[in-house]
């Protein structure tokens, strides 16, 4: 194979997601479906100590993204996860990542189908299930074959949903606070001493406390796709870091903000875990549409997350295909082009070729120079 063969595989994705797209994935990727429907079910298990579980998780991704930031300013030529496996472990654990990740999210975005098909269902029961299944996919591909600033629009669009939301949610709960609202399920009023009155902040002690690791972990699931789209985000050494240094201030805001004035107005052990409690904060504000608002942002939130796993996987099928692990097509960009040129054809000073990309050409180098090869031609030839 010659060197021109070999670099020519490796394209460079087109950089069409700018500063607001990548700051939106990020606040998207860290905001889950979780948050909104099984909140609940983790306050009942935990207790206020779900505080806790959520400052701990969020501390774990700032320094896993922080990580990952790093290796991929290091080299700009990583695209996916597995590039950067491939080039500092092995090849064993480039091809272990790419395809257990890309697996991954093929069941997830069929699980965020069926979760779409059951959120059409409350809106419209009598929708067949397929119906709503066969559009998000038909959908979903379109929007996928289209260039990335697409993608990082619909995004964009999807996370400004879940952020109206929530904050909503907050300015709701502390206008309840501030005026002593009297709880009409509990006959309580509004306090911040329900956080600890009730048993305290640990109710169930240590093990109820690791078992909310669990629950909560889910609804950060996406947060690493920041990973995969500074592949595709121009000037990443600008907006790569700010996007990944804010994350901690999500998490604050945004889960232990919302979960914080949820179980000030509502005791936590008095929350229903099979409801969502932000449609319960909203019904107790007066909006008789709650149900049906939360609906909605949950089910633009599942779009949110099949559209990224759809966008992650075929990045992640790209790269295998680009080292012969995957079906051959795979490796065929569309007429609206992700990948653009070879990696080694845009040297620049922030930058240096990943060893992966040449290891075939390096491999064939040594091959043909080795010693053992001499022996063999040589060999052959006396034949």
């Amino acid at each position: 194979m010659s060197e021109t063969t070999t670099s020519a595989g490796h394209e460079n994705l087109q950089r069409g997601l700018t500063n607001r797209h990548l700051q939106l994935i990020a606040i998207g990727g860290a905001i889950g479906t979780g948050l909104f429907l099984g909140s609940g079910k983790v306050i009942s298990l935990t207790g206020p100590s779900v505080l806790f579980i959520y400052a701990v998780i969020g501390c774990m991704m700032f320094f896993l993204m922080r990580a990952l930031g790093e290796l991929l300013l290091s080299n700009l030529n990583y695209k996916t996860f597995g590039d950067i496996a491939k080039d500092l472990i092995g090849p064993w654990a480039g091809y272990f990542v790419s395809w257990t990740y890309w697996i991954t999210w093929v069941v997830i975005c069929v699980a965020d189908i069926i979760a779409i098909t059951s959120y059409v269902a409350y809106i419209n029961a009598d929708i067949p299930n397929w119906v709503p299944a066969l559009v998000t996919a038909i959908v979903l591909t379109i929007l996928n074959l289209q260039p990335v600033r697409f993608f990082g629009e619909f995004e964009f669009w999807f996370s400004i949903i879940k952020i109206v939301a929530i904050l909503a949610l907050i300015v709701t709960g502390v206008i309840l606070l501030v005026t002593g609202f009297q709880n009409p399920d509990t006959g309580t009023s509004s306090s911040l001493a329900h956080l600890w009155d009730h048993g305290g902040m640990f109710p169930f002690g240590a093990s109820g406390f690791l078992l909310g690791f669990q629950l909560g972990i889910f609804s950060f699931i996406g947060v690493e796709l920041v990973g995969t789209a500074a592949a595709e985000t121009k000037d990443p050494h600008r907006n790569l870091p700010r996007a990944i240094n804010s994350i901690v201030v999500r998490v604050l805001i945004f889960y232990i903000g919302a979960l914080t004035v949820i179980m000030a107005i509502t005791p936590w052990d008095k929350l229903d875990p099979e409801k969502s409690p932000f449609v319960t904060t909203f019904a107790y504000a007066g909006f008789g549409a709650a149900a049906f608002a939360i609906n909605l942002v949950v089910l633009t939130s599942a779009a949110s997350s099949a559209n990224s796993g759809f966008y992650s996987g075929t990045r992640m099928m790209h790269a295998l295909a680009h080292d012969g692990h995957a079906p051959a097509p795979s490796r065929s960009p569309t007429a609206a082009a992700s990948p653009a040129a070879p990696c080694s054809s845009r040297p620049s000073s922030s930058s240096r070729p990943c060893r992966s990309c040449c290891s075939a050409t390096a491999s064939s180098r040594r091959s043909r120079s080795s010693p053992r090869s001499r022996r063999r031609s040589s060999s052959s030839s006396g034949a």
